[in-house]
This record gives structure tokens, sequence and C-alpha cells, in this order.
């Protein structure tokens, strides 16, 4: 019986309960202490919550839905690049995440297919230039040394 009474406790409380229900619900508190222990505590709420409520109903002071649709007309009439092309600031947040996301995509896939990457000369060839007749030079030490330094393993 307690699972009906705990289940049909607010319309008992509210008086919404048919007769009969409400017969049985009456003559179950009158044996047991803790259903009649949970419609006090109900009870209790219930006129915590009226006690919430103001004597008076309170009115907006004059003038109020005049500025309200005033500042509602402001914000309007203000023009952004999103209104010129009639998009939502949320949706144009959106489309750049997207074409950024798009643009990295396919970027990182350009960079992996790339195969056919021309590299400079091999450190073989460029110190098999040091036996040659313009080794002798003056600068060609100094351009032999700037590309072994540049020079990606």
């Amino acid at each position: 019986m307690h699972a009906v009474v705990m289940q049909s406790l607010e319309e008992f409380l509210s008086g919404t309960l048919n007769p009969a229900a409400q017969r049985d619900i009456q003559a179950h508190l009158k044996s047991c202490e803790t259903c009649r222990g949970e419609i006090r505590s109900m009870q209790e709420v219930s006129e915590f919550f009226g006690s919430l409520r103001p004597e008076e109903p309170v009115a907006p002071a004059p003038g109020f839905y005049v500025r309200v649709m005033q500042q509602v007309e402001q914000q309007k009439a203000v023009a952004t690049l999103g209104n010129l092309f009639g998009l939502d600031p949320a949706f144009g947040r959106r489309l750049v995440f997207a074409c950024l996301l798009t643009l990295a995509v396919l970027g990182s896939y350009l960079v992996s297919r790339e195969t056919a990457y021309q590299g400079g000369p091999s450190p073989e060839a460029i110190m098999a230039q040091q036996e040659s007749p313009a080794f002798d030079s003056g600068a060609a030490p100094d351009n032999m040394l700037v590309t072994l330094t540049a020079y990606d393993h």
C-alpha cells in the first residue's frame, strides 16, 4: 500500500483524487506513521512555496515595455559584415572553421604525397667538387661549406 500512497500523494493533497482512492489512502494513513510523516512534510513544503508568492502582483515601471522595444530596435539596426550576407554569426564561425579544417586536411595530404622534391646535390657530389679545377678560386670553398651546412639528411 505504501507504493500506491506515494504515487498518489500529490493528487490526494490537491483534492483531485477520486473518492474511493481518497478513502483508501485515509484508512492507510490512520495506521501508517511513515506515510503520515511524508504527507506532513509535503504540506510544509507546499506552505513554504505558498509563502514565497508576493501579496500583490508586481507591475513593471511605467515605460518599461517602450524601453525594451527601443533596445530591440537598436540591436536590429546594427549592421555587421555577416548581416550583409544574411549569415548568422554562429553559422559564420562554423563556416570559417570548416574552411580552415579543409585547408589543413588538403595541405597535409599534399605534403604527404610529395615525392618529386628536388633536393640539392648529395654530400658525395659536393666533396667531388673539391677535386675540380674551379675549387681553387677563392669563393668555391665558402660555397661548398654553405652547401654542406644546408644539406639535410
